[in-house]
């Protein structure tokens, strides 16, 4: 069941910089519907091409890594004679081949580790056989002396006095100007906030809460693993095909990390098909590097690499660990006065990537509330595991596990209804943000009183047997897109003989449904059906820039750059029916694939009649030719720069995603097992361009971010070797965990600057789930759980405890 709700009309108090305000609502014939996705065809027949499905033929070979036991040591030698003397291996290659950096933020990361290794599964050496068996035997055969280190496995640990560096060089390396890195110090970057004076806040609380929660470090778990195959062909060109959702942020990074082989921009391609789930871990570039690295030794030959199971553990981007200090005063009103908020971050080895996370959490970490009084401190930490990065929701859900615990707490304490305290702190319309900018249009409160009224808030429930108690919780998420000021996206549209369309765009299709959205984009202008509508995977040589399929932002910036070639299309259309047809140009319109005249009902001329021919004047010439759209899209009025102190000065976010969540759940008090029996997600999502696929979102962010709550929990002994790197050890819900109903409520507050109002909502469906589940369990048997996972071990044992 789900519902799309219209917000209340609202004057709107619009910031100067941001852009003018979208046209009123209107009727659409594509966008706003449930158009059926054009590509799962595709996909449930198999027809659908992987990375790991292409054919590369004879000449394959296959590359094994050599990876570190360690997680901390100095490699004193590598001794490859024995592997290079095995039949069917053709190259062993190491650091000493690549002494080239790469990194996407932050250049901290080599290709293959030089002189020390920072997190066991670090990549030492590779072998290239004819086949993976021989490569795999031959790679056990490579000797490699350390000399071990002792490991610095936690945040807390690597800040304390004297800890070993783990980056002396920290100072040397290359970085984006927002992040501030502290050399000398295991800090890779430090995102301060400082808004209003906290003490005074403080001082004018009637009550002061400050606690500590903790989340551990997460996999991604996508179906499909990562795959990379690089080809360095006799023409001295680099194609890598690759699961990625950065086709071109890896091309960028492969030009510029092997430069010093002579590449160029032009030289190196990267193609994209399909993706079999991301959820950020396919985002940047990780192992990718070593398709496009090996494919350079071995000239003429493709080289596939491909991670195992249990390699997408230990070896992707993980989701880092937190250990938040969190702080906040409130008057008896239920008036927020003050918040302290301090985050260190478990970065792991490496923070090319994962400090972006550090920076874009600590901007927002005040959760969606009007807090005129902040101090915020969040702080990426290097340690031996292995290297953290983007993960959906991007740092929110950590920092949101903490403060909505934190704020029911409050409400608690204080006496008032936890909902009623919320909906009185909300973040308004126009409200200074704790950066200085101001807020973008939303309907966070309507989101509230639907998801109160959703899951029947101040009413009790009956729980299902005699040790069983019911819960519920209703909590709020915000996110805003995490990106470079100047990301941008692009957009090639052609039409064919027969009226149809290619488009041609590079954000992902990693199971989201981007496909089918810029193809209802396009359609809405156009008036050509998305059946006649193809939206192509990318190949950088062929399709235009996208910077990445990340931060739920492509459906509104990709989806800008489809309008408008969609809008630069439908001009050259009419540009050419009035020159020709003598026609005034906005008499014209779109109407069934065909152009219409309002002071002629009668004309009516199909687009396949010329949009490739062109039309046939009276003096028998022919005029126009094939009809192309481009469209770019990039937010001018974002500025990564401001105060490194303060963080005052900036916009470095374009905008906010908001929304309720809110859960009923029964909790086994003799087991401390959970069962959720309604989940809800209300989400302002500016326009809902294809109900059916947001809907879809919503169920898989809930269940995704109900496991990381619930049942997952990357272990690690204490030399920094992951204890659980499988199916087995490491749980993931199936169809039995899911909650008995699901609902999604959409809320439509126009995106002034979104395609036809859209903003991205793809990641903020699983962000609040954590706190829905700690404050329900509360609710239900009145302990409080501040560690994630709220397992029912944690619960059993503190309803024990607490029984006395």
């Amino acid at each position: 069941m789900s519902s799309t709700l219209k917000a209340p009309a609202k004057a709107p108090a619009r910031e100067k910089s941001l852009p003018a305000p979208a046209a009123p609502a209107q009727e659409y014939t594509s966008v706003g519907h449930s158009a059926v996705r054009i590509d799962g065809w595709e996909k449930v027949s198999g027809a659908a091409k992987f990375a790991e499905d292409i054919e590369f033929g004879p000449n394959l070979l296959y590359a094994f890594v050599v990876e570190s036991p360690h997680a901390h040591a100095k490699i004193k030698r590598i001794d490859a004679r024995a592997a290079e003397k095995v039949p069917g291996v053709v190259k062993v290659v190491s650091g000493k081949d690549f002494p080239y950096k790469f990194g996407l933020y932050m250049k901290d990361r080599y290709i293959f580790a030089q002189d020390r290794v920072r997190f066991v599964g670090e990549q030492v050496a590779a072998v290239i056989a004819w086949d993976p068996k021989t490569a795999k035997r031959a790679a056990a055969l490579v000797k490699v002396d350390y000399e071990e280190l002792p490991p610095i496995l936690d945040p807390v640990s690597a800040l304390a006095k004297g800890a070993t560096l783990l980056h002396p060089d920290l100072g040397d390396y290359g970085h984006v100007p927002w992040f501030f890195p502290k050399p000398g110090t295991n800090v890779a970057h430090w995102r301060k906030i400082r808004k209003g004076d906290t003490e005074k806040g403080m001082r004018e609380a009637d009550v002061v809460l400050e606690d500590t929660y903790t989340v551990p470090r997460y996999a991604h778990c996508a179906i499909e693993l990562h795959a990379s195959v690089g080809l360095f062909d006799q023409s001295g060109r680099l194609t890598v095909w690759s699961a990625s959702q950065s086709p071109f942020t890896q091309r960028h990074g492969f030009a510029e990390a092997l430069s010093a082989l002579g590449l160029q921009h032009k030289d190196v391609r990267v193609i994209t098909p399909y993706v079999g789930g991301g959820f950020g871990g396919k985002a940047g570039i990780s192992m990718e590097i070593l398709g496009a690295a090996l494919a350079t030794t071995v000239k003429g030959h493709p080289v596939k690499v491909i991670w195992s199971r249990a390699q997408e553990f230990y070896n992707t981007y993980q989701r880092q660990g937190v250990v938040a200090k969190v702080k906040m005063g409130v008057k008896k009103d239920g008036t927020l006065t003050a918040l302290e908020h301090t985050i260190y971050w478990d970065a792991g080895a490496y923070v090319e990537y994962g400090a972006n996370v550090v920076n874009a959490a600590g901007l927002s970490a005040t959760g969606p509330y009007k807090l005129d009084n902040v101090k915020i401190d969040s702080v990426c930490v290097y340690t031996n595991l292995p290297p953290g990065g983007p993960y959906r929701g991007f740092g929110y859900s950590e920092f949101g596990f903490g403060i909505e615990s934190h704020v029911t707490r409050l409400a608690r304490k204080i006496g008032m209804d936890p909902v009623e305290f919320r909906t009185k702190n909300a973040i308004s319309e126009g409200d200074t943000l704790s950066y200085g900018a101001h807020m973008n249009p939303n309907g966070l409160r309507l989101a509230i009183a639907k998801t109160a009224e959703a899951v029947r808030w101040g009413e009790k429930e009956a729980p299902s047997g005699p040790d069983k108690e019911v819960g519920k919780s209703v909590v709020l998420f915000w996110k805003a897109p995490a990106m470079p000021p100047n990301a941008s996206s692009s957009a090639f549209l052609k039409f064919n003989e027969d009226g149809s369309l290619n488009i041609l765009v590079s954000g992902m299709e990693i199971g989201q449904g981007l496909l089918t959205v810029m193809a209802q984009i396009a359609s809405e202008v156009l008036t050509v059906p998305t059946s006649k509508i193809r939206v192509e995977t990318p190949d950088t040589d062929r399709n235009p820039y996208e910077w990445q399929t990340v931060a739920s932002h492509v459906t509104w910036s990709c989806g800008n750059a489809v309008k408008k070639a969609a809008l630069d299309a439908r001009e050259q259309i009419l540009e050419l029916v009035s020159r020709v047809h003598n026609l005034p140009k906005d008499a014209l319109y779109l109407e069934g694939e065909r152009v219409r005249c309002r002071m002629k009902p009668d004309f009516a001329l199909p687009l396949k009649d010329f949009v490739i021919g062109g039309i046939q004047a009276e003096d028998h010439t022919f005029k126009g030719g094939p009809i192309m759209g481009r469209g770019v899209f990039m937010p001018e009025f974002a500025s990564a720069i401001s105060d490194p102190e303060t963080s005052q000065g900036g916009h470095p976010n374009v905008h906010y995603t908001v929304g309720a969540g809110g859960v009923i759940l029964e909790v086994d008090k003799r087991t401390g097992k959970v069962h959720v029996r309604k989940a809800v997600i209300a989400a302002d999502v500016g326009k809902a361009l294809n109900p059916e696929l947001i809907r879809g979102q919503v169920t898989g962010g809930l269940l995704q971010g109900l496991a990381t709550v619930l049942y997952e929990d990357m272990r690690f002994d204490a030399k920094g070797r992951m204890l659980n790197a499988n199916f087995s050890d490491y749980k993931i819900p199936t169809a039995l965990d899911i909650p008995d109903e699901t609902l999604a409520l959409l809320i439509e507050t126009a995106q002034p600057d979104g395609p036809f109002g859209a903003r991205g909502v793809g990641e903020h469906t699983m962000i609040p789930a954590a706190s829905m589940v700690a404050n329900a369990v509360e609710d239900a048997v009145g302990v409080r759980i501040q560690s994630m996972p709220v397992t029912a071990e944690k619960i059993a044992l503190a309803v024990k405890e607490k029984r006395g």
